[in-house]
């Protein structure tokens, strides 16, 4: 038989897991919460750009987005980069399904010009880009799927003929800068626990991308997105 002693220890000691869960969740809430504002303020940021309207004029005729408002160097002149981003679907009707949330890893192609840290938006353009964000755990660009680095300023008459060839376009953010990019090489991950932290359960990005994004928590993106769309020629 236990000790009093003995007992109280248990109790501590299960009180402890508890709360450390709880702080873990909460800490994976906030970090999923701090992911969706961030990509409000680089949509937001990118749509102030005067070059803006061929981004925008893209993610009106495509599929949906992917963003990840932080993607850093990992290393010096030759290393990786890591990001962490979420992905919307479009309808044809103009609303938007999810957020699934996402993480990117691979060679730092396009970093190595300087930067740090880009933000970065990946358009979905077409069915096979769809394919790819929704089919699996993970996939990789260039690889699995093509990719390109998005049509800017003049280069936007260009975006109707290359785009049955490119499954998603690529555009960057940095310093000011806004640019197409190419990210081939990079590799993207589902993040069920970001998932489970929105969503409330455990759910694939497939399942994710079948709801509205009509929660409050989601509407500054949303709003941010709409306002870029408008910009479309």
């Amino acid at each position: 038989m236990k000790s009093p002693r003995s007992r109280l220890a248990i109790l501590i000691l299960a009180a402890a897991v508890i709360f450390s869960s709880g702080i873990s969740a909460l800490a994976e809430e906030k970090a999923h919460e701090r992911r969706i504002r961030l990509s409000a303020e680089l949509i937001r940021e990118m749509t102030e750009q005067s070059d803006s309207s061929s981004l925008a004029d893209v993610i009106k005729s495509g599929k949906g987005v992917a963003i990840f408002p932080a993607v850093t160097k990992a290393g010096l002149m030759i290393g990786g980069q890591v990001g962490e981003g979420l992905v919307l679907l479009r309808n044809p009707n103009g609303t938007w399904n999810g957020p699934s949330f996402m993480s990117l890893s691979g060679a730092s192609i396009g970093i190595q010009i300087g930067a740090q840290s880009v933000g970065l938006v990946l358009v979905i353009t077409n069915e096979a880009g769809l394919r790819a964000f929704t089919g699996g755990n993970s996939f990789k660009l260039g690889a699995d799927v093509a990719v390109a680095a998005g049509p800017v300023g003049r280069d936007a008459s260009a975006a109707t003929d290359s785009r049955a060839k490119a499954s998603i376009y690529s555009y960057s953010m940095s310093k000011g800068l806004f640019a197409g990019m190419s990210f081939e090489g990079s590799v993207l991950n589902q993040n069920r626990d970001a998932n489970r932290a929105y969503w409330g359960r455990d759910l694939s990005a497939a399942a994710a991308l079948k709801r509205p994004a009509n929660d409050k928590r989601i509407k500054p993106l949303v709003d941010s997105l709409n306002i870029l769309v408008k910009k479309a020629p």
